[in-house]
């Protein structure tokens, strides 16, 4: 993959260590092709949304939408080959879209879909206040997985607080994954959400031993094979997902939602590989979509080539606190000229600090994701300006 030659005497003033500002000399973009076949994994991009700056509403108490660039957004993931995991925690979910603003995304997401266009959708139980029960958490998926079966849409059966706040013992698990899976129209993905991404989950399937917890699980999936599609685990430990992967019934996909190895996974080894469900994909999707290709045509040279300089930008994204790696996804977004604002639902925008989004703009780069550099360096000099930094 060539670099872009106009890019290369482009330089922009970035905060280093001990707040000095150091010049940055750009590398400039590579040139990356849509896919001219479906790959040979399969392959989600957790997409973000788009906020509304024009909106009355306040940020932190309600979610306003762009709903023209969130949708455009998804046509860009869409023509890089990738199905789209729509509503899931990418798309702030539990930390600012609320689930009727949710259901709405997943009504136009569907919608706007063309023939082809692979579409999955998060049904959780956030819209619970309070404390719930075990019955009452059953009754809330139900409502939801309801809801977006009545738009014709495929369930990402996503962890739930309420679960993991109500749940006395394992058993609670199964009751409410074996009743909600007995009921499905058609096969799930089951998203198992750990707690650096949401501390409320932790000790999830009744276990705070990720081990145990995944024992838990797999006689979840065992029981309900058939209604299972596959897993997804957000653990960040590519040993423990390897370990499951090799136990999962026949039939049952290992999606990745590891996104620090997610290079590793996706490649696999002899005993078996992993498809992808990741919220990296909805920033270096030109990238992830070319590797795949690689992939598909037995060219592991080529794949890794492409793939592994995102793996520092992914890592960086998603460092602790992992959960605000959604500022990281929408700024990269905004640098690339996909929307034309760098404001978030819940003013989750001022979740990171200026060196992480320097540090941000060096990766993207890196990785030759930058696709307009001038653009890129432009908008990184409007938002250093605008935090006193000139």
């Amino acid at each position: 993959m060539d670099r872009h030659s106009e890019a290369e005497n482009l330089k922009i003033e970035l905060p280093a260590a001990g707040g000095a500002l150091k010049a940055y000399r750009l590398k400039g973009p590579r040139a990356f092709a849509k896919p001219s076949k479906p790959f040979t994994r399969v392959a989600y991009a957790a997409a973000h949304v788009v906020a509304d700056p024009f909106s009355r509403k306040e940020p932190w108490l309600e979610a306003a939408i762009d709903w023209d660039a969130t949708l455009a957004y998804r046509r860009h993931l869409w023509s890089w080959g990738f199905g789209v995991a729509e509503a899931m925690d990418t798309a702030q979910r539990g930390m600012g879209l609320d689930w009727p603003n949710s259901l709405e995304l997943i009504r136009r997401t569907l919608a706007e879909s063309a023939p082809g266009a692979v579409v999955a959708s998060g049904a959780g139980t956030d819209h619970l206040q309070g404390d719930a029960s075990i019955a009452e958490v059953i009754a809330a998926y139900e409502f939801q997985c309801a809801a977006i079966e009545k738009l014709g849409g495929r369930i990402i059966l996503m962890a739930s607080r309420a679960l993991a706040a109500s749940a006395k013992s394992p058993d609670d698990y199964a009751k409410v994954y074996d009743r909600i899976l007995g009921q499905v129209k058609q096969p799930v993905i089951i998203h198992w959400l750990g707690e650096m991404f949401d501390p409320a989950l932790e000790g999830y399937w009744g276990r705070k031993d990720h081990d145990q917890a995944m024992d838990v699980c797999l006689d979840v999936l065992s029981r309900n094979s058939s209604r299972v599609d596959g897993i997804k685990i957000s653990l960040l430990d590519k040993d423990k997902e390897i370990a499951m992967r090799r136990k999962l019934p026949a039939g049952v996909r290992m999606y990745t939602g590891d996104d620090f190895n997610f290079a590793e996974l996706i490649e696999g080894d002899a005993l078996g590989y992993s498809d992808a469900l990741l919220g990296i994909f909805d920033s270096i999707a030109p990238a992830a979509s070319q590797a795949l290709s690689f992939l598909s045509d037995q060219d592991k040279a080529g794949y890794h080539g492409v793939l592994a300089p995102t793996v520092p930008l992914s890592r960086h994204i998603f460092e602790a606190p992992t959960r605000f790696y959604k500022t990281g996804v929408v700024f990269m977004a905004w640098l690339n000229g996909h929307q034309e604002h760098f404001l978030m639902v819940g003013g989750q925008q001022s979740a990171r600090n200026i060196q992480h989004f320097s540090e941000l703009f060096r990766l993207a780069d890196a990785a030759g994701l930058l696709s307009d550099p001038e653009l890129a360096c432009r908008r990184m000099k409007q938002f250093l300006a605008l935090h006193g930094i000139a």
